[in-house]
Order: structure tokens, then C-alpha cells, then sequence
């Protein structure tokens, strides 16, 4: 009776450890998981990237205007160069965003994007970008950064987006953390504790 009690609560703990390593084994994966899902359906405005520039243009314009933000931390002043441009589906276009560091200290920032209305994210094609990579600028540096975009012909023939004519292009450019900044913001903080533990 004893023996069959121990092996129902061996089982039960194998169940529970594996039950525990497979949530945390999805908690991991979920991060790169939802942002394929993302890239592909173009879920929440994500835009779609490709190394070259489409085969097909349709005698059909569409505009695509820029929209640029900071986030509340990023002391840059940044935005687009135009408010818009109009260009036929599939053609190649390039925009330029301005971005000037006012502060005198070097800074690095990342971008995050999306497009508006999020039903167009898997048509809207970027080629190159200033956002697929970190930039710095450094004490009173101003510096246009380019975009290369197209907009897939498949668009025109997706009964969801038949009707969209205009798409916004949005960046919010957010402040780095510099490692040192870190670890000096760390050590202020414990001194400061110390001092009020003496106290």
C-alpha cells in the first residue's frame, strides 16, 4: 500500500517538474514566437523587410506619410524630413527622418516602428532602414537617416485593404542605457542607502 503511495507521488513530482520546465520553456520561446507571427501576418502594424525591390508596379498610387516620437527619457529632436509621399504600389521610395542630439553628451538610440492601419503592416516593405540598427549621435550632431520602403502589389488585391489609400509610417526613437551609466546609477544608489543605514 505504502510502495504504491510512493510511486503515485514520484509520478505526481515528475508530472509537476515537467509541467514547471515546460511553462518556462514557453515563457522563453514566446518572445521570438509572437514576434514571427508578427513578421508574417503584419499583426499590429509590423512591417515586412526583403533584400530587394518588388518586380511589379500597378499603374495605382498610394501616399505614405511619416510620422516621428521620442520616448519621455530621449532628449533628441527627431523628425521626418517630409510629411509625405505619394508613389505608385510597388514602386521603390525613400524617405528621410532628421535626428539632432541638442545635449553635449553622445547618445545612442534605437527605433521602434509600425504602420497605420495595422491591416497594411504585411504589405509595407522596408528595404533598408535606420532602425534595423542602433544609432549614435554624438554632442550637437545632426544626421538625416533613410528609410528604402516599397508597398507589395498584393495589397490592391486584398479585399481588407482594397480601400486604404494612405499608410503612416511611425518611429519612436528610445534611449540606449550605456552599461556605465548603469553601474554608476547602481553605486549611487548604494551609497545612498548606506547613508541613510548609518544614519
Amino acid at each position: 500500500m505504502e510502495a504504491n503511495s510512493a510511486r503515485k507521488s514520484s509520478r505526481l513530482a515528475l508530472v509537476l517538474v515537467g509541467v514547471a520546465v515546460g511553462m518556462v520553456g514557453l515563457a522563453y520561446a514566446s518572445v521570438p514566437l509572437y514576434d514571427l507571427f508578427c513578421r508574417v501576418t503584419g499583426y499590429g502594424g509590423t512591417t515586412q523587410q526583403a533584400e530587394e525591390e518588388s518586380d511589379v508596379i500597378l499603374d495605382q498610387d498610394i501616399t505614405v506619410s511619416f510620422d516621428a516620437n521620442t520616448a519621455r527619457k530621449m532628449p533628441w529632436d527627431f523628425k521626418p524630413v517630409k510629411k509625405a509621399v505619394t508613389l505608385k504600389i510597388g514602386q521603390t521610395g525613400i524617405a528621410y527622418y532628421e535626428a539632432y542630439n541638442p545635449t553635449n553628451r553622445t547618445i545612442k538610440g534605437t527605433a521602434s516602428f509600425n504602420v497605420t492601419p495595422m491591416k497594411a503592416g504585411q504589405y509595407f516593405t522596408k528595404i533598408d532602414c535606420f532602425c534595423f540598427t542602433e544609432q549614435t549621435l554624438k554632442p550637437g550632431q545632426r544626421v538625416d537617416m533613410p528609410v528604402t520602403f516599397y508597398v507589395d502589389p498584393e495589397i490592391a488585391s486584398d479585399p481588407n485593404t482594397k480601400e486604404v489609400k494612405t499608410i503612416t509610417l511611425s518611429y519612436t526613437f528610445f534611449p540606449m542605457e550605456e552599461e556605465g551609466e548603469e553601474t554608476v546609477s547602481s553605486l549611487d544608489e548604494n551609497a545612498a542607502d548606506k547613508a541613510v543605514s548609518a544614519n
